[in-house]
């Protein structure tokens, strides 16, 4: 395999520019004649490998980078095979394996070397550069040269010295293959990992042990699971209503209305709500697969509606308040939604009511607030209804829930759940939110996002814990945050922007004692929003990662000790991988595509295929295997970092760049309240580095706010990262559901 020469001077001659560095200035800092740094930057001579050494440490970026273009990221240990490593082919005979390519901050680099031989005599180039350099002969003869003195090493001979000092190497009387490691003069040394604590069982008798059976491994953890339902399980009269019978009275949610109206419902409230609310549906002539969208908000009907519609075996398919006309219509037609229980909001109802011309399939609306014209009042049929409602049955695999997903690429694709669905999410609350059956879990989500499924219903009932929710307008950091101490808000998740308002308050001011955990998902995680939060409360933030199309697939589940900015690992309920563009597994520390191995038999928790599109469905899941579209990197202690999309990926000036790299960097900097990076074309590099800003209130930007950035940037990861556009916005352009958009910024 040859070495792109070509590539690596791009590289070098991109980060001169990135420095703003002449190249004569260039030249005089390497101390190289002009003659051969013009023939090394336009890569027509041997890169040495001294010559590779100075610019790696004259820019603080890995040799690594410079050969591969790839950033190094394992930091415990690498495992390179016998013939494998990153291939160095220098043209003057030598030709090197780089042993560690995708491990960094190294102290040492090592290389597997082939010397060919020439049998003319020559003399031995001489060069230098500022390390300490041992060699091993493991095949051959060396000859080996440092100042005056020269020797012939065999095989089995080493030789360590200070490279400072003018050395070189030539074989003798053959080919030969030897061992350098070059050891750096500025090693440090790693910093001790520290173990997570392990949970505590403490539900002996949990119902949820009926349908699904946790094994733990020797540390605590959580190994596998066993899933053991019954054919027709339904959430709603087997988790539910058994809770209801076995603990009437338990909390089930404490809610608190736009005006902070204070209700508590109970399990047996919420059964006999449900019951109530299935018979209402019922009476309109709404039957066993009809579709009926709910679009409301955090309102207390929307756990009676839902469950309701479980019972009689219609689809529900939640839905934001946000939609316009366009949306309502879009979903109405995708969906072939029979009903819709609408919140009484006044927009809401105008926009949904302006699509209903273009939309046949639409029969039945039902409305929140007092009756209006073509409307039904959901409180007057709920009431009229009775709360004796026998059991309608249905099978496991029957189409139970629909959610439109994100939409960030295209229009919104109907992810397709089963009634197996809600089991799936058991890990969700008990190994990753750690739902206490005893304390107050609070999710912020709408109910039209899938999200409100991972956090506000499903796993936290199976788990038999209460769930909090505030139906507010308008998210106000310093209004929720004063909302824990007040109802003892114990497990907590969000989304990053959420944690990034929340730092910028002075946290010191609120009471959060009663919050033992919280996670974090929707976006990556920026680890300065980690370490700013956990000096903050002393809680980490456990980030996970999943999608509408399935549950929790990565994450840090109880007992992980996390490493911020990291996923986490694999869900046991999943068999996930990283794979490359022919489908084969990438190694440790290379990006590749999340993938789900789902074989014959779907894991619970997986979608049953978009509605009404095959197409889209076999692109994403075929030959056994779900395409998340994702793409990450896994460490060597087998942690998942999340990269982008699969059309995210920068790639500028030859080397590879994931946007969530950069924006984490430039999420350091306190005045900056959002970014998203992008790559934007360049006629150069093919694309170059784009940072959109949202600035915090009372920080004006300008140019000299760009530059300020970009030098932060520069010295504070790897700089052909740093941004040479930046644009400062107002705001980010982001789907309804709050993701951001970022093929609107390229």
């Amino acid at each position: 395999m040859q070495t792109d020469f070509k590539k690596i001077a791009e590289r070098i001659k991109y980060l001169r520019e990135v420095f703003n560095l002449s190249a004569d200035e260039f030249q005089s800092a390497l101390n190289l004649p002009a003659e051969q740094f013009r023939e090394l930057e336009e890569g027509k001579v041997d890169f040495t490998f001294s010559f590779l050494n100075k610019v790696s440490k004259y820019f603080s970026v890995d040799i690594a980078e410079l050969i591969s273009g790839d950033e190094p990221r394992l930091s415990g240990f690498e495992v390179v095979r016998k013939g494998e490593g990153m291939p160095l082919t220098r043209r003057k005979g030598f030709d090197y394996l780089h042993l560690a390519p995708l491990f960094k901050d190294k102290s040492a680099e090592p290389f597997t070397v082939h010397a060919g031989y020439k049998p003319e005599e020559t003399p031995i180039a001489l060069s230098t550069h500022d390390d300490q350099e041992f060699n091993l002969v493991l095949k051959g003869k060396l000859r080996f040269k440092i100042g005056s003195f020269e020797t012939v090493l065999s095989e089995g001979d080493t030789v360590y010295y200070d490279a400072r000092l003018p050395h070189g190497m030539a074989a003798y009387e053959g080919d030969c293959d030897f061992l350098s490691v070059v050891v750096k003069n500025s090693a440090e040394a790693s910093e001790p990992k520290l173990i997570g604590e392990s949970a505590a069982e403490k539900d002996s008798d949990a119902l949820y042990k009926k349908y699904v059976t946790p094994i733990l491994g020797p540390d605590g953890r959580l190994a596998s699971l066993k899933f053991h339902p019954p054919e027709n399980f339904n959430f709603a009269y087997d988790v539910v209503d058994r809770i209801a019978e076995k603990s009437p009275s338990k909390p089930a949610m404490l809610w608190l209305s736009r005006e902070k109206e204070e209700r508590i419902f109970t399990f047996a409230e919420i059964k006999e709500g449900s019951d109530k609310c299935a018979n209402f549906f019922l009476s309109l002539g709404i039957k066993k697969g009809d579709k009926v969208m709910l679009v409301l908000k955090r309102q207390y009907e929307f756990w009676f509606s839902v469950l309701a519609l479980h019972k009689i075996g219609a689809i529900a398919v939640p839905a934001t308040h946000l939609l316009a006309k366009k949306d309502f219509e879009y979903r109405f037609n995708a969906a072939g939604i029979f009903a819709v229980v609408m919140t009484d909001d006044p927009h809401t109802i105008g926009e949904c009511e302006a699509a209903l011309p273009a939309s046949p399939t639409m029969k039945i609306k039902i409305v929140t607030g007092p009756a209006r014209p073509g409307w039904l009042s959901y409180s007057e049929g709920f009431e009229a209804a009775s709360s004796d409602l026998k059991r309608i049955e249905n099978g496991i695999d029957e189409t139970m829930l629909m959610y439109f997903t994100s939409g960030t690429t295209g229009y919104p694709k109907i992810a397709s759940h089963s009634y197996g669905y809600p089991l799936g999410h058991f890990v969700t609350a008990k190994y990753w939110h750690n739902v206490d059956p005893d304390g107050l879990h609070l999710t912020i989500s709408d109910t039209g996002w899938a999200k409100s499924m991972w956090g506000k219903l499903y796993g936290q009932w199976l788990c038999e814990g209460a769930i909090f929710a505030y139906d507010f307008d308008r998210f106000n950091a310093a209004e929720l945050l004063s909302m824990f101490g007040k109802y003892g808000i114990t497990t907590f998740c969000a989304p990053p922007t959420m944690y990034r308002y929340f730092i910028k308050e002075d946290l010191s001011k609120y009471d959060l004692s009663s919050l033992k955990y919280a996670t974090i998902a929707g976006e990556a995680l920026n680890p300065e929003v980690f370490e700013q939060f956990y000096k903050a409360t002393g809680v980490k933030l456990m980030e996970g990662y999943g999608q509408t199309e399935n549950t929790l697939l990565v994450g840090n589940l109880v007992g992980t000790n996390p490493k911020p900015g990291s996923m986490g690992k694999p869900n046991p309920q999943y068999d996930v991988d990283l794979v490359d563009s022919e489908g084969k597994s990438v190694k440790t520390g290379e990006v590749g595509e999340i993938v789900v191995r789902t074989g014959e038999k779907p894991p619970f928790g997986m979608f049953k295929g978009y509605y009404r599109d095959e197409k889209a469905t076999l692109a994403a899941w075929h030959d056994g295997v779900y395409h998340t579209g994702d793409v990450a990197w896994r460490d060597e202690d087998g942690f998942i970092w999340f990269v982008g999309r699969t059309d995210d990926v920068i790639k500028s000036s030859g080397y590879k760049i994931g946007p969530f790299e950069v924006e984490s960097v430039i999420m350091e900097i306190p005045y900056i309240l959002e970014c998203a990076v992008t790559g934007v074309p360049d006629a150069t590099r093919g694309q170059a580095v784009k940072a959109s800003i949202v600035l915090v209130k009372g920080k004006a930007p300008s140019e000299a706010l760009k530059k300020e950035i970009q030098e932060y940037v520069k010295t504070h990861t790897a700089p052909y990262k740093y941004p040479r556009v930046i644009e400062f916005l107002d705001s980010l352009p982001k789907t309804i559901s709050g993701k951001i958009m970022r093929k609107d910024l390229r």
